[in-house]
């Protein structure tokens, strides 16, 4: 049978290929979606195969599909064997198996494997498991391979970001290129810690590598076409996404990703507008608490809940007076500070421009602890954590105050980072603010 992609890689071969030639194998077929159905074809013709061999080399063909779940239920059937306990670890641990996935690469020592990869597999499954005390200890067991193995660098590196230990962090994924300077893995996280904390020349640069020695890195094509996005090279972020489409026709994040760069090519950006717009919201959120009020005009807004003068411009006259208590002396009072900045009552009935950025929402308190939960919380792409910093917007509380018009004004934020937003905020029953 004729192999997928590779010629010199055919798994279903009379001999099982490397462990180095199956991760190639993986590359390779999940390098475009036509690889990847044609290696899919291959392992479906091979299912009904019931032989020792046959069955071992299915499962490894499911786990580099994708297909987790399936993949274990046919390595549990393979022959005992290093390839077999190693694969079955990957699937149990991309299935959030930990404990068994940890079990099986301990039973890949007995036939063979490399006790140090084993170490490092070990670590990342703690480390994915959330137990970063046992992750650590597993790398200690190998720290006698500093400076000389690259993959435990990257896998030290990969322990000390998820601890919050980024500069240590960058540090090792540099070691790791030192060693091994084509170590894709290394390359992709040094960029992205770049470009989080802004350093987006030395982003772009090691970007680049990722891409230049890669079939198609997706991931590091559209982080490097939002880079590229950003500093307003649109020609070179298209470049990026035409890459990736024409290897994943369907990817869908990057579908959309087109169709915001050819509108960022036409959008047009009123900064001047913009300033004016940002000094009207900074009024209209005033605190009424700001003004020197009576204590029962004070009382009154209170009880009706009018915080700010953006609230004030919301009501009229007749139904400020119909409430108890608050008179002609009153509403003298809430005149006088509005007309000082050139306001009136019921000014934004009538004019829809006036129309606060943020209309704040009183929460119940069962919600409180939701709305003021980070948007950090939310695991946003990076293109649309910066546009939210861009907006001042810090808790889901002021996020989900925001219209979709609001969001699409800020420059660069399309439709991408608006549907990533919606769906991100649906998953915990939150909205964007809706003006019907």
């Amino acid at each position: 049978m004729d192999s997928t992609t590779a010629p010199e890689i055919n798994l279903f071969a009379e001999q099982l290929p490397s462990m180095d030639e199956l991760v190639e194998l993986s590359r390779l077929v999940n390098s475009s979606e036509s690889s990847h159905l044609k290696f899919a074809e291959q392992v479906e013709a091979n299912m009904a195969r019931t032989s020792p061999d046959a069955v071992l080399a299915v499962g490894i063909g499911l786990f580099i599909l994708g297909r987790a779940g399936e993949a274990a239920e046919k390595l549990h059937k393979a022959k005992d064997c290093k390839g077999k306990y190693m694969y079955l670890a990957y699937a149990l641990r991309a299935k959030g198996k930990f404990d068994e996935a940890l079990a099986s690469l301990q039973k890949s020592l007995n036939f063979g494997a490399d006790s140090l990869q084993i170490n490092l597999e070990k670590a990342a499954t703690y480390r994915r498991a959330g137990n970063l005390e046992a992750a650590a200890k597993e790398m200690a067991a190998c720290v006698n391979f500093a400076k000389v193995s690259a993959e435990y660098h990257f896998q030290l590196g990969r322990l000390q970001e998820t601890q919050g230990l980024y500069d240590l962090a960058a540090q090792n994924y540099e070691l790791a290129l030192e060693l091994a300077p084509n170590h894709q893995r290394s390359l992709f996280h040094l960029a992205y810690r770049c470009d989080l904390a802004g350093d987006e020349e030395a982003a772009i640069d090691y970007y680049k590598q990722v891409v230049a020695n890669s079939p198609v890195y997706v991931s590091a094509l559209l982080n490097l076409a939002v880079l590229y996005d950003d500093g307003s090279e649109f020609d070179k972020a298209g470049a990026c996404v035409d890459k990736v489409l024409e290897c994943h026709p369907n990817h869908q994040r990057a579908i959309l990703f087109k169709k915001d760069i050819e509108s960022s090519k036409t959008m047009y950006y009123d900064e001047e507008k913009e300033k004016k717009r940002s000094r009207k919201n900074q009024i209209l959120e005033t605190p009424i608490s700001d003004f020197e009020l009576s204590v029962r005009s004070r009382n009154c807004l209170k009880k009706m809940n009018i915080r700010t003068l953006g609230d004030l411009l919301r009501i009229t006259e007749t139904e400020l007076l119909s409430f108890k208590n608050f008179g002609e002396t009153s509403l003298r009072e809430i005149k006088v500070i509005l007309e000082s900045k050139g306001l009136h009552l019921g000014q934004a009935l009538d004019d829809k421009q006036l129309q606060p950025a943020e209309v704040p929402e009183r929460s119940i308190p069962e919600e409180q602890g939701m709305m003021n939960k980070s948007v950090d919380d939310l695991q946003l792409s990076v293109r649309s954590r910066k546009c939210l910093q861009k907006l001042n917007i810090h808790t889901m509380g002021e996020l989900t105050r925001m219209t979709e018009a609001e969001l699409l004004g800020c420059k660069n934020f399309g439709v991408t980072s608006l549907n990533e937003i919606k769906k991100t905020l649906a998953n915990f029953g939150l909205s964007l603010r809706s003006l019907d």
